[in-house]
């Protein structure tokens, strides 16, 4: 008999036969007979599951199981996934280091109020209290490692980033911009709430609220639409003026002894060329030009219609334009929407006329009196703007309109025509890439959209202090630099033409329509090349939002860890193409 028995353990032997190993999984007891110790076999488990046996191995080792449900608690569940991937790309482009190169609760509060610009923008109260500790609405706080904010503390850091807002961009042009590049410039308003902001001014309204005061800020980006600076100006300041602080910018504090400036045609304007631009050695610019000077060329015989009997695109010289390039361009389609569109507005002016005689012709109530019968017709002339199309007549009771055609026939003879103006010698670029080049302007509205209307709502504007507008700016211009690459390592599964060159490529001239791209294939497919769903950026991170972050409490040791969801192939694609961890 045995002298003393020991515990049950799972031993496992494995022996080979004819190439194969075979395992076997035995229950085994212990003993001591006569000082010797032996082995009982208690049973074989070979049969069941590995898994069962690991856990068979483990309980006999003394480890304790229980039931998850019964033992683990979710104590917070956050979403993650797209705090993970825009601090992943904030950091990924090294905008923590070019804000503040030391680590201090400023840095971490401008970090939190650029990533839920993007996330979800709002206000800077609704902000603070999303980055606090006890009401958290992502995991963004936690990831930073803020532990409370307050409103007054994110004004402060607000102060304590315009005063690096040189530094900042100094680091982006001297990354993004070099000798002989191309530079876009633009300009916007957005409208203020409120009236206290010395900033905030009457002016030329483009966000149609009637009423609100409004600040004009300008955008200096890339050839691609990178933004490298912005500027905050006056409410009243007309968009030329805002031109000549941007020159002394590009040249004094980036350094830079060649540049290319492409502004639309109300931006370069000859006042623009006389004072700033040609007075300017290592200054070139690209611009276009404005109708009634468009029409001027053809009075002039400098414009030729026939031109565009064989091309799209000629390059022509005019006395007027000494030292310049002139690069006029026809485009079909786009004299076809001109034609559409004029049409519409002369059927719906007719419609309001025909209105106003109607009036004049009426038994009761008539209308009657010219200045009555003149102030209804000009406010609908003013309206749909086309008034040089018609011809008036205003009696004390009566009022007869009719198209004048000649001005619509001289006006459509020129819809389609385009003429780019620049200073860049024909040595320096071809005709083609100086049109390319100013049809790049697109890219900047695009960021303006961006910031205005669809992901960034920088308006409307609630602050007064004027460093604090312009630091409210700038919060959102970086958030949109961020953006701006997300959307480029995202284009693949997004709504974007992520084959640009290819799409270019294939045109048969800069001015011809563009051609059937990747973004028309994933629009009528609605899955991407590799078969996921496409997305547009909003929808994208409210998906990869629902990643989450989750806190578990062990209830029988009181420990507590973080557990992350599991990604789905759609946010393990976004992943892999931002090249970011989900783990933060």
């Amino acid at each position: 008999m045995p002298s003393r028995t020991g515990p049950v353990h799972v031993a496992t032997t494995r022996r080979e036969y004819k190439g194969k190993v075979y395992e076997t999984h035995l229950l085994r007891r212990t003993y001591r007979e006569k000082g010797k110790v032996k082995h009982e076999t208690v049973g074989n488990i070979s049969h069941l599951p590995f898994e069962v046996i690991e856990v068979v191995r483990r309980a006999l080792k003394g480890e304790v199981f229980s039931s998850a449900q019964e033992d683990l608690e979710i104590e917070r569940s956050l979403p993650h996934g797209h705090v993970a991937a825009v601090l992943g790309m904030i950091r990924k482009l090294g905008l923590e280091a070019i804000i503040s190169r030391e680590r201090c609760s400023e840095r971490d509060l401008v970090l939190g109020m650029i990533v839920s610009r993007l996330l979800a923008p709002s206000s800077k109260l609704a902000t603070a209290r999303g980055l606090g500790a006890q009401t958290l609405s992502s995991s963004l706080g936690d990831v930073l490692g803020i532990e409370s904010a307050e409103v007054s503390e994110l004004y402060g850091a607000m102060d304590w980033l315009i005063a690096r807002q040189a530094q900042i961009e100094n680091a982006f042009a001297a990354r993004h911009l070099s000798d002989g590049c191309l530079v876009l410039y633009d300009v916007t308003s957005v409208y203020v709430e409120g009236r206290k902001s010395p900033l905030a001014q009457w002016g030329h309204n483009r966000d149609g609220k009637k009423g609100k005061l409004q600040i004009v800020f300008g955008l200096l980006c890339t050839s691609q639409g990178c933004p490298v600076a912005v500027e905050v100006f006056e409410g009243n300041t007309a968009d030329p003026k805002t031109l000549t602080s941007q020159i002394v910018k590009i040249r004094t504090r980036f350094g830079l002894s060649r540049v290319v400036i492409v502004g639309d045609r109300g931006m370069i304007t000859e006042a623009r060329l006389k004072e700033d631009l040609r007075s300017e050695e290592g200054v070139d610019w690209i611009t276009a030009l404005r109708a009634p000077a468009i029409r001027k060329l053809v009075r002039n015989g400098s414009l030729q219609l026939s031109l565009f009997d064989e091309r799209d695109l000629a390059e022509i010289s005019d006395p007027d334009y000494p030292d310049e390039r002139l690069v006029v361009c026809k485009n079909p389609l786009l004299a076809h929407e001109r034609a559409r569109k004029r049409e519409d507005l002369l059927q719906a002016t007719e419609k309001k006329l025909d209105e106003i005689v109607e009036a004049t012709m009426r038994q009761s109530r008539r209308l009657k009196g010219k200045e009555r019968i003149a102030l209804r017709v000009g406010k609908i002339l003013n309206r749909f703007k086309v008034a040089k199309h018609f011809r008036i007549e205003i009696g004390e009771e009566s009022f007869r309109y009719c198209r004048n055609h000649e001005t619509i026939i001289a006006e459509s003879s020129l819809d389609g025509i385009y003429v780019i103006r620049t200073s860049v010698p024909e040595d320096a670029m071809a005709a083609a890439d100086a049109v390319r080049a100013y049809k790049g302007l697109s890219r900047a509205e695009r960021a303006f959209r961006s910031l205005k209307s669809i992901d960034l709502k920088v308006r409307p504007i609630f602050h007064w202090v004027s460093n604090r507008v312009k630091s409210h700016v700038l919060i959102c211009t970086l958030a949109y630099y961020v953006e701006w690459h997300m959307r480029a390592a995202l284009a693949p599964m997004l709504f974007e033409d992520h084959d640009r060159i290819g799409a270019e490529a294939m045109r048969e001239s800069v001015v011809a329509p563009a051609q059937r791209s990747s973004i028309t294939l994933k629009k009528i497919r609605g899955l991407s090349f590799d078969g996921l769903p496409v997305h547009s950026f909003q929808s994208l991170m409210a998906d990869l939002g629902t990643l989450t972050k989750n806190r578990v409490h062990v209830k029988h040791t009181g420990a507590t860890f973080e557990l992350y969801a599991t990604p789905t192939p759609v946010q393990n694609r976004a992943f892999d193409l931002l090249g970011v961890s989900p783990r933060l």
